[in-house]
């Protein structure tokens, strides 16, 4: 929980909506990579984070198992 709680709170919030299991760990980590490629700009790396989950989730239809 004491992960959880370093988020940032926009990270927080978006974790809270996630459709996938995030670890603070995992979702922390994708978002500093995203938040490196778009230079700093939180609400393009929140973007980048939906369209990483909806990828994800797709695969998982695809191949009818269950992203983590």
């Amino acid at each position: 929980m004491a992960d959880y709680d370093r988020l940032p709170a926009d990270l927080r919030a978006w974790l809270a909506q996630a459709a996938l299991p995030w670890s603070p760990r995992s979702v922390s980590r994708a978002f500093g990579r995203a938040l490196a490629r778009r230079r700093g700009d939180r609400t393009a790396a929140l973007a980048e984070l939906d369209r990483l989950q909806e990828r994800r989730l797709a695969a998982s239809r695809l191949t009818g198992r269950t992203a983590s």
